[in-house]
């Protein structure tokens, strides 16, 4: 069996356009859970942390975000690839992964 290093509880969040419609706001956040999974991440919860956040400056030509927080468990040596990952996604304009202590 591989060792995937570590196990380590993050939180992921993650801001998306908030014009867009919720049922793609709800497909962009599968492909994120998707993500997470394929980096043998266990999602603890996932929900809207803000609907709807004016930005202090445009993000990809994009005025307001819908911010969402992702709480997860997952091994530290797959966390580069998460975010790699991530950063492919061209409906996330912004990310940001934080170590629980």
């Amino acid at each position: 069996m591989e060792n995937k290093g570590l196990f380590r509880k993050y939180e992921l969040v993650t801001i998306i356009d908030a014009k867009l419609t919720n049922d793609q706001k709800e497909a962009i956040c599968k492909e994120v859970v998707e993500i997470l999974q394929k980096g043998n991440a266990k999602i603890i919860n996932s929900q809207v942390w803000f609907e709807k956040h004016k930005f202090s400056f445009d993000i990809k030509r994009c005025k307001e975000g819908t911010y969402y927080l992702t709480n997860f468990e997952g091994p530290t040596l797959s966390i580069a690839q998460i975010r790699a990952a991530l950063r492919l996604k061209e409906k996330v304009l912004r990310f940001a992964i934080i170590k629980i202590e």
